[in-house]
């Protein structure tokens, strides 16, 4: 993006090296290097959104981010919020977005942000599943000037899927797999988000091999679905299937506008525990084989 967009300005709290968000062909911007694009906002999480708001609110072509592990937006929320109420376009790149970030904590995972976030008047709420969806979150993300975008990514690395797509990410949802024969309604949808799509596509796999039509559906961003037609909005999830599942390594809450009251959420209700990311997701349950027990359970 930086070498493509001469706009793009911003930097991380003091966590540049783990966010990934230091553009490194450009120097720091200062007093008297106006000209570069990095900007050391330090340990100062909310004066980093608000600066960040004030770039954009300059109308001046900039296209600014911020960046913090998401657990850290609890320090600059009002930021976040004035920038949704101001509508304007602040990118705020948010990683470590789970208890997949492992051995430091409770403390540091997040588990209520996301529908906190989801909650929160025109703000994209985007939680890509790999790479693909990561480049179709970030294309919204940088056209979007009236709307503010938090981009919630995972600690772990993530493969990129098959049927995983950059422009029918920024829909919002869509299909990734099914077999679903053409005209049928299929027996169950899982809907996965984030660093569980994996676990989503595998699960629908499983229960696939004992003979059920199941749809995998990715969803990175609630918003953008939401903002579809009812047409696509049914073409993704029809009304006939009321076997649903979902699961995302957060809070469930939420999730019972999308797969009912019939269907069944993955997902993480308590906080979190300090062990390695693979112990904690056996211990709270957020596997693919707590997906193909919830698939079976509903169809």
């Amino acid at each position: 993006l930086a070498t493509t967009l001469p706009g793009l300005i911003g930097g991380s709290a003091d966590l540049a090296p783990s966010n990934m968000t230091l553009m490194k062909m450009f120097g720091d911007f200062q007093k008297d290097t106006p000209e570069e694009r990095n900007v050391r906002f330090g340990v100062r999480e909310h004066a980093m959104g608000a600066i960040a708001n004030g770039f954009a609110l300059h109308k001046s072509g900039l296209v600014p981010y911020c960046a913090t592990f998401f657990i850290f937006s609890d320090y600059m929320r009002s930021a976040m919020r004035m920038s949704a109420l101001s509508e304007i376009g602040t990118i705020h790149v948010m990683p470590h977005d789970s208890i997949g970030l492992g051995e430091d904590g409770p403390t540091h995972q997040p588990v209520e942000h996301l529908a906190s976030f989801r909650a929160m008047p025109n703000m994209y709420m985007m939680r890509p599943g790999d790479g693909n969806e990561t480049v179709g979150m970030y294309k919204v993300a940088v056209k979007s000037r009236n709307t503010p975008s938090t981009l919630a990514l995972s600690r772990q690395k993530l493969t990129n899927l098959p049927g995983t797509s950059v422009e029918k990410a920024m829909l919002g949802a869509y299909t990734v797999s099914d077999n679903t024969p053409e005209g049928e309604t299929p027996d169950a949808i899982i809907i996965g988000t984030g660093s569980e799509l994996e676990n989503a596509y595998n699960a629908a796999e499983t229960v696939r091999a004992e003979g059920k039509n199941v749809r995998c559906v990715s969803m990175p961003c609630w918003e953008l679905f939401d903002a579809q037609s009812a047409e696509y909005q049914e073409e993704v999830l029809p009304a006939a299937c009321t076997a649903r599942v979902s699961i995302e390594a957060g809070s469930t809450m939420g999730w019972g506008k999308y797969i009912g009251t019939a269907g069944k959420a993955v997902g993480i209700d308590t906080f979190g525990a300090s062990a390695p990311a693979g112990q904690l997701y056996e211990k709270f349950g957020i596997t693919t084989e707590t997906a193909v027990e919830a698939l079976k359970s509903v169809c």
